[in-house]
């Protein structure tokens, strides 16, 4: 067997190709992560404002603005009031935010992320 017929690994082209293929997962990893996260910290919030007794009883606006000053304390981009409703839902009240982020990628290349979540609000 000869020194050539031995030889095992990636070519250059091939190691090439590789790396194209890591470098755009990590581009894409690197503009959508943020993303989530900043859904992580409505998630939390929304949460935190749903678990308080007796928010229930408080009204619509009171229950919002609530909820979007600890959104602003806690920097969350993307959502603004006209994202959050507040309904009666089949076991109570409910708290919803909906909303939707839009980030650039390539060239004409964009990235819609949407997102949706329910709180029940506590009696």
């Amino acid at each position: 067997m000869t020194a050539i017929e031995r030889q095992r690994g990636l070519s250059l082209p091939g190691f090439m190709g590789l790396l194209v293929l890591v470098l755009f997962f990590t581009y894409i990893g690197i503009k959508l992560v943020p993303i989530y996260l900043n859904h992580m910290s409505v998630v939390s919030e929304m949460k935190a404002v749903a678990e308080q007794s007796g928010i229930a009883s408080e009204t619509p606006q009171a229950i919002t603005r609530q909820l979007m000053d600890r959104f602003n304390i806690s920097y969350v981009d993307h959502v603004d009031a006209d994202h959050v409703s507040i309904e009666r839902g089949d076991v109570g009240m409910e708290m919803v935010v909906e909303y939707e982020v839009e980030t650039h990628l390539i060239a004409n290349i964009d990235a819609i992320v949407k997102f949706q979540r329910v709180e029940r609000l506590q009696d």
